[in-house]
């Protein structure tokens, strides 16, 4: 883009994952400018969002997302940002109720109710788990642990720590859990491209419900999940030792809309 050109944008957040969006169908956005992205994602010198999402369209679907973290760098899957731009399309008369769309893990079929947005995630076909913890691939990579003590842990350090420690360059993102009840577990997520501690993160919301009942910790098909910013259900079948038809389910609402010189 052109030195002090007027970006129009639209501010979105999912339990304050918060996310700037681009109506990209005119194909006028610079997507391999890491430099542009990362200062609209500044909460200081740009917007500030945990991340940027493109609304561009799509041969086999009503729109397609491409997702960008706050580093600049194109990223899997975002089920909070999934949430968000069902809000924008519907917003922008792209869509009525449902939807279809293409994001980077396949195609997502959604619904959106007043502010309430349920959408399909990927299936899971695969836990790990291992001696203090699971891995799954929820269209984001994510590692879940249980932990004793969620409100006073240091997110930041111990996430950075397993990030890199356990998973290298590539990483993984980090979810610390605590259970509530049979059907309610607290959540704290270090994301990776954020890196650091998000209010929530969709994918890890779904990645913990999994998990949790894999370990026989729920029973429930229908799991709440409570993060730093605000409540969260995941809904799912569980066929063939598979986890199918899940379901990220929670409000997504438009903060503001402006412009910026870029």
């Amino acid at each position: 883009m052109n030195l002090q050109q007027k970006l129009l944008f639209y501010k979105y957040q999912g339990t304050g994952n918060d996310f700037v969006l681009i109506d990209n169908r005119n194909d006028f956005f610079s997507k391999n400018d890491t430099r542009l992205i990362k200062f609209l994602c500044d909460r200081r010198f740009g917007i500030g969002a945990d991340g940027l999402i493109l609304l561009e369209n799509d041969k086999v679907s009503d729109f397609k997302m491409i997702y960008y973290n706050s580093d600049g760098n194109q990223s899997t899957m975002c089920g909070n940002g999934g949430r968000c731009i069902v809000a924008f399309a519907k917003l922008l008369d792209i869509i009525d109720s449902k939807t279809v769309f293409s994001a980077i893990d396949g195609l997502h079929h959604a619904a959106i109710n007043g502010s309430v947005v349920s959408l399909q995630m990927i299936d899971v076909h695969e836990i790990n788990s291992r001696r203090k913890h699971f891995f799954l691939n929820t269209g984001s990579p994510h590692h879940v642990q249980i932990v004793s003590n969620l409100d006073t842990l240091a997110v930041h350090q111990e996430g950075a720590k397993i990030r890199y420690g356990i998973y290298g360059e590539e990483g993984s993102n980090i979810n610390f859990v605590d259970q509530v009840d049979s059907e309610t577990f607290n959540i704290r997520t270090y994301e990776r491209g954020v890196e650091g501690e998000t209010l929530s993160c969709g994918t890890g919301v779904t990645a913990v419900a999994l998990a949790m009942h894999k370990n026989n910790n729920t029973k429930s098909d229908k799991v709440n999940i409570v993060t730093r910013g605000g409540k969260l259900q995941v809904t799912f079948t569980l066929e063939n030792n598979s986890y199918t038809n899940v379901r990220l389910i929670g409000e997504a609402t438009l903060v503001f809309k402006g412009e910026i010189r870029c």
